[in-house]
């Protein structure tokens, strides 16, 4: 197994002291010697970590002493060197930029549907209920270049801030489906499950643990290309192994 451990995490909670608690992250994270980037906000906390496996499983162990944290769903992959060049702890407005007022992912999140069971509506054709699947790509054009789910309605947009207006151009392609979103680890179908009700569509799902919890869970079925992530990897295949381009399109 290669060396370095990769991590990816969030959480939507409440965060009344997001300054203090990027100062104490920032002091343990560099204590321990981790690569990557954490965002602080008052909606809650981003996270994408790398290096030696006991040391960031020890930072997240402290993390989780925390009660806001306790629980929190990582994602771990796995390269032969940090594909971080520093390490970043920022404090935000947003933990996911959106910038629209009244979103509030805390207080109303969509319900989940777990990786079998998407794989098993994609085989079936349908969802248990028999209405038809559409999956809707969150992420922007560029990582969708990468990969995406077989026949996934994919927005072209270029920055998650740009989704509510593709969106409601798309509404005719959305009526009485059941509409699964997804995106890399999750976070921005959770961001957007509001908006998706406030334009009046009825069954919303999120892919639980996105797509690289999907690649965990079930492997690439119904999946082509790799999965662009935010480090030096470029791409994960559903093994969660970096791929090349030429890897991607095979």
């Amino acid at each position: 197994m290669p060396p370095i451990l990769n991590i990816a995490a969030y959480r939507f909670v409440r965060i009344d002291d997001p300054a203090a608690l990027r100062e104490l992250i920032a002091a343990r994270t560099e204590e321990t010697g981790l690569k990557g980037t954490v965002l602080v906000a008052p909606e809650g906390i981003n996270l994408f970590l790398a290096g030696e496996p006991t040391a960031l499983r020890g930072f997240l162990e402290w993390l989780m002493q925390d009660p806001r944290f306790i629980g929190l769903a990582v994602k771990e992959s796995w390269s032969e060197a940090v594909p971080f060049a520093r390490l970043k702890v920022k404090l935000k407005r947003e933990i996911i930029a959106f910038r629209r007022d009244g979103i509030d992912p805390i207080r109303g999140p969509a319900p989940f549907v777990d990786p079998a069971t998407l794989k098993r509506w994609l085989d079936a054709g349908h969802d248990d209920a028999g209405r038809p699947v559409v999956l809707l790509d969150t992420r922007n054009r560029e990582e969708v270049a990468h990969g995406t789910f077989e026949g996934a309605l994919a927005l072209p947009i270029d920055d998650f801030v740009q989704l509510p207006e593709a969106l409601a151009a798309e509404r005719h392609r959305l009526a009485g489906a059941t509409v699964v979103s997804f995106c890399t680890g999750g976070i921005r179908c959770e961001k957007a499950a509001p908006l998706l009700r406030d334009l009046g569509f009825g069954d919303v799902r999120q892919l639980e643990g996105g797509i690289l919890g999907y690649f965990e869970a079930v492997g690439g079925a119904h999946w082509q290309g790799g999965c662009f992530v935010f480090d030096e990897r470029i791409a994960l295949g559903p093994d969660l192994s970096p791929v090349g381009k030429g890897d991607e399109a095979a």
